[in-house]
């Protein structure tokens, strides 16, 4: 059935709108609802969407980018830097023995080497879902978590590296030669993405000041320019959009402009993208392949198992207590942003089966809900690092010597006209624990509001807290 591109358009924003609205009051996640959506509207369905038409594979192929890069803009490089050598040495762990059992079942299975590896390629990576989870328990700090969020870089290159060689090797005459010449161009290639880009986006940011407008354009240009950079060299050009989110990453920071970057994406084309992989999944002929089924399992547990030795290796090496390693394994578990990019360029290269395609797919759900799960419960009793905000200038404290469990009392300091009556009450309190009394005054910064109003706003909060101290 042929579709204007207006109106298929107009079908994929009321789906991206309605559906996952539905299957979240299901509790649901509504990425499923996305793909169940690609299910009905596609050739097993209700034929409304080909997996070859024009309109959705743009679209699809810049959802493919754009979750590549938010992985990237994602990563948090200030805590990376402070626990480098250890997530290099949990990264190893958590890539190459998942690459290994990957590996087996490929075999086990009847792929060749070269498919059988680009499928251990896809237990090596990660995505940091629980990531929310153990920054609202304000445990981000403890060093097996901090290992375990600097380990993405490592798996996510890695993973995306395995990739790039697999689909060259697949596409025609390669010998040794034309691997090492890949390598080194790849090599020359990330050096002048991860320095050139941060350097010209620290520059540009430096130079347009609040231009938020032309920062958020300058920002699309590198992915996509990143991206075009990695096909002509001859690797798949999510690797370059990975790698520009991490170039970009520290000139974008956490302002404005990288929220607008993130809800653009996950507004609009990251979902069109999973709508995509709806399209070619098989329903039918899923549950009727029993060796589909085998396969399914087969992967699922082979990538749960391996983790957890990954998590484990990790544990005996740096003396990682067992609740940490437990919260390592969960938070290196859900496979679903590298995972599902790197099995679809697979499939459409026809390196991968649709039957490996449906079992990533149900891995994707097994894991994105069983590792956030298992971190809720494991990362509660997690220890964070010292903090040094909690021996500054801005705690009043009485006693000279703070037991670590002493009583403490946070005052809200709205209000100038009751500011002074809470915090003598607060004194009152803590004088007989040998506690401390923590003046609060929280900020509010609307969706729109502008920059000298939020710096206004910043200094009379910073006026209250230094009338609580005095």
């Amino acid at each position: 059935m042929h579709i204007e591109p207006v109106v298929s358009f107009a079908i994929l924003l009321a789906v991206i709108l309605i559906v996952p609205i539905f299957f979240e009051r299901l509790r649901l996640p509504g990425l499923v609802g996305l793909l169940t959506a690609g299910v009905v509207l596609g050739p097993n369905g209700l034929n409304l969407f080909q997996t070859d038409s024009e309109t959705i594979r743009l679209l699809s192929d810049i959802g493919l980018i754009y979750l590549l890069f938010m992985s990237g803009l994602e990563v948090d490089i200030e805590q990376f830097q402070a626990t480098k050598h250890r997530s290099a040495g949990f990264g190893f762990f958590t890539f190459i023995v998942p690459l290994f059992f990957g590996t087996i079942v490929g075999r086990l299975f009847g792929f060749g080497w070269n498919p059988a590896i680009l499928i251990g390629s896809l237990f090596a990576s990660h995505t940091l879902l629980a990531y929310p989870i153990v920054s609202r328990m304000g445990v981000v700090t403890n060093e097996a978590v901090t290992v375990t969020i600097g380990a993405t870089i490592f798996t996510d290159i890695g993973a995306l590296l395995v990739l790039a060689v697999c689909v060259g090797i697949h596409g025609g005459d390669f010998d040794t030669f034309s691997l090492i010449r890949l390598l080194l161009l790849l090599a020359v290639y990330s050096a002048l993405v991860l320095f050139g880009f941060n350097w010209l986006g620290k520059e540009f940011f430096r130079r347009s000041g609040d231009e938020e407008g032309n920062q958020f354009l300058f920002i699309l240009l590198a992915v996509f320019v990143a991206a075009v950079g990695a096909e002509v060299i001859g690797v798949e050009k999510i690797v370059g959009a990975f790698l520009a989110g991490l170039a970009v990453n520290n000139a974008v920071g956490e302002g404005p402009v990288k929220e607008k970057v993130l809800f653009v994406g996950t507004v609009l084309f990251v979902p069109i993208f999973f709508i995509d992989l709806g399209l070619l999944i098989n329903i039918p002929a899923f549950i009727s392949s029993l060796g589909a089924i085998q396969l399914t399992l087969a992967i699922v547990v082979g990538l749960i198992s391996s983790k957890f030795l990954a998590a484990l290796f990790a544990k005996l090496t740096y003396q990682y207590s067992v609740r940490e390693m437990i919260t390592m394994w969960s938070l290196s578990m859900p496979q679903v942003a590298a995972t599902l990019a790197a099995t679809l360029v697979g499939v459409r290269a026809g390196l991968l089966t649709e039957e490996v395609l449906n079992a990533v797919i149900v891995l994707m759900l097994v894991t994105a809900t069983l590792g956030p799960l298992i971190t809720a419960r494991s990362a509660v009793g997690l220890i964070p690092a010292a903090s040094s905000l909690e021996s500054g200038n801005s705690t009043v404290v009485w006693g000279e010597d703070v037991p670590s469990q002493a009583l403490t009392v946070v005052v809200p300091v709205y209000n100038p006209q009751t500011e002074r009556y809470l915090i003598e009450m607060a004194a009152l309190l803590v004088k007989h624990e040998s506690g401390k009394v923590i003046p609060l005054s929280i900020t509010a910064a609307h969706a729109h509001m502008d920059a000298p109003e939020l710096k206004k706003a910043l200094q009379g909060s910073d006026l209250l807290l230094n009338r609580a101290t005095e």
